[in-house]
């Protein structure tokens, strides 16, 4: 199994988190990031140099950072923040250094493999689209719909979110991140923000097509909602936005946290209409309950992949 070629979707917290239990998983492992970043650090690099917004690269590539003194220190030097009352206030170094070595290679592909040899990366870090995307939203709030635009704003937004896009409508998908999803024995989507980092990699033509060929692709559900754009979503909810964005894309299995899912038939029917099975696993930290174990979650995603062996390899 450690030889299975396994692509990771998403972004920020929740994409680490699936890194992290992957890495326990396969030796083959690849992610696939989000690049519509608007905020902070990232959000002023983006504006100020024209870059794709290196935070989620950046925190993709620490989660697989080798398991040595070495990779560990290179890992918290990327993550760490200055803390002044000048313009560097709140930067990330690691986000100044990618930014910096894209400038110097124009290559972001070949700037994320330098960087990802200097932490040992055990896995290939990708961007999903070549050039920085802006995601939108039509949310209702009350009796009125109005428009969000701007990843942050959308993740912070009180009240429904009924649909999003992405500015613009058809980015280039990086043909690094096509190749591994269509030649990968599992992709994995989710956990993280539902509507900014995990559902945008659907609206990414080149993304979307390359899905419908993967051979196995697995869901993960989240613990909780997110204060703002998924606060009011039950469990089958996400299922079904996910649903409603990719209709006719089929998945094997969603791995859900039972203690998360509160009406089971709901979520299972829910799960039915994607064609997947559901996966119930103990898979949050005993330490904090919002947060996914790695070791839990490596377990449920070994017991994932093994339901699906017979048509592997």
């Amino acid at each position: 199994m450690a030889g299975l070629k396994v692509v990771a979707l998403g972004g920020g917290h929740g994409l680490a988190a699936t890194l992290q239990a992957l890495r326990h998983v396969s030796r083959n492992l690849t992610a696939v990031v989000t690049v519509a970043d608007d905020g902070g650090s990232s959000g002023r690099l983006r504006v100020e140099l024209g870059c794709l917004p290196p935070g989620d690269l950046r925190m993709a590539l620490s989660a697989l950072c080798d398991d040595t003194e070495w990779g560990h220190t290179w890992r918290d030097i990327l993550q760490h923040r200055f803390h002044t009352s000048g313009p560097l206030d709140k930067h990330a170094v690691g986000n100044l250094l990618i930014a910096s070595i894209w400038e110097q290679l124009g290559d972001p592909v070949a700037g994320l493999d330098l960087v990802g040899r200097l932490l040992g990366a055990r896995g290939t870090v990708l961007p999903m689209a070549m050039v920085p995307l802006e995601i939108g939203a039509n949310v209702r709030i009350g009796d009125e719909v109005v428009t969000v635009r701007g990843q942050s704003r959308v993740a912070s937004t009180r009240g429904e979110v009924l649909e999003i896009w992405l500015d613009p409508a058809d980015p280039p998908a990086c043909p690094e991140a096509v190749t591994a999803i269509t030649d990968a024995d599992f992709v994995v989507l989710g956990p993280g923000s539902w509507f900014t980092s995990v559902l945008p990699h659907l609206l990414v033509p080149g993304l979307n097509a390359a899905l419908h060929t993967a051979r196995h692709r697995i869901l993960t559900a989240n613990l909780v909602t997110q204060q703002g754009e998924t606060e009011n979503l039950t469990p089958g909810d996400h299922l079904r936005a996910l649903h409603r964005f990719a209709p006719d894309l089929a998945f094997d299995t969603v791995i859900a946290d039972p203690a998360s899912v509160d009406d089971l038939d709901d979520f299972t029917g829910a799960a039915a209409a994607l064609g997947a099975d559901v996966l119930l696993r103990q898979v949050r930290s005993a330490r904090a309950s919002g947060s996914h174990d790695p070791l839990r979650l490596a377990a449920a995603y070994r017991d994932a992949f093994e339901n699906c062996h017979g048509d592997v390899g």
